[in-house]
C-alpha cells in the first residue's frame, strides 16, 4: 500500500491558520466609513472631515472620534456610530481585489484563515457576510499589539495586514508579518515597521501562499 501523504499544511499536529486584517487589508471600507461618519456629523451637529477621516483607518474608532468630539461625548458617539453603521457602510463598502481567493486559498491547503479586527466585530461578520468572504472565524476590538492574544489563541502563523500595527501584532504574537500597502501605509512605512513579507496587494498572496506552504512543518 502506498504510504499516505499528508500536504504540510494540513498536519494534525500543526495545522496553517492565517489571520487577516479587515479594513484596508480584506475590504475597501472608505466609501461606508465615509457615509456612516456624515450620518453621525448630521445627526450630533458635530462637524466630522469624512475625507479626512477615511484617509487614516485602522485605529480604534475611538481614537478617530478623539479629533471631533469631547472626551466626554466620545464614548456615546462611538456607540451610536456603530448603531447607524449597518445602515450606512455595508452596502458601499467593496472588497479588495483578491481578498476572497487570498481567504480561499487558505483553505484549500487545508487551513484555517481568520479575520482579526479593530472593528466592532458584528459589524466586521456583516461586511463578509454582504461580500461573501467566507472566513472560518471573525475576531473584533483588537489593535496592534492587542491582535497578539487572537492570534496565538488560534494558532495563527501568518498575520496579514495594512498597517504598520498589524506589522506590530504579528511579531508580538511570534508570527510571520506579510504587509500589503493598499491602506494608509505606503511600501516604505511598511518595510521600516520590520514587515517580512511586502506584497503588492492580496491577488500576490495565493502564489506567495503555496511557496510559503511547502516549507511548512
Amino acid at each position: 500500500m502506498a504510504p499516505m501523504v499528508t500536504h504540510p499544511a494540513t498536519t494534525a499536529t500543526r495545522p496553517l491558520t492565517v489571520g487577516f486584517d479587515l479594513d484596508m487589508t480584506l475590504i475597501d471600507s472608505r466609501p461606508g466609513i465615509h457615509a456612516a461618519f456624515l450620518a453621525l456629523s448630521a445627526e450630533t451637529g458635530v462637524w466630522i472631515d469624512a475625507d479626512l477621516a477615511v484617509t487614516r483607518l485602522g485605529p480604534p474608532l475611538e481614537q478617530e472620534l478623539a479629533h471631533w468630539f469631547p472626551d466626554e461625548k466620545i464614548q456615546e458617539a462611538g456607540d451610536r456610530y456603530r448603531e447607524i453603521y449597518p445602515t450606512y457602510a455595508i452596502t458601499p463598502t467593496l472588497a479588495l481585489p483578491g481578498a476572497r481567493e487570498a481567504v480561499t486559498a487558505v483553505q484549500e491547503l487545508g487551513g484555517r484563515a481568520i479575520v482579526v479586527t479593530a472593528k466592532h466585530e458584528p459589524n466586521a461578520q456583516l461586511h463578509l457576510a454582504h461580500l461573501g468572504i467566507d472566513a472560518d472565524e471573525v475576531i473584533g476590538w483588537l489593535w496592534a499589539e492587542g491582535k497578539a492574544e487572537a492570534l496565538r489563541e488560534h494558532g495563527a502563523s501568518v498575520y496579514v495586514g495594512d498597517h504598520t500595527a498589524d506589522v506590530r501584532g504579528a511579531h508580538t504574537a511570534e508570527a510571520l508579518s506579510v504587509a500589503v500597502p493598499t491602506g494608509p501605509c505606503d511600501e516604505a512605512e511598511l518595510r521600516a515597521a520590520g514587515a517580512d513579507v511586502i506584497l503588492p496587494d492580496l491577488t500576490a498572496f495565493p502564489v506567495w501562499l503555496r511557496t510559503y506552504s511547502r516549507s511548512w512543518v
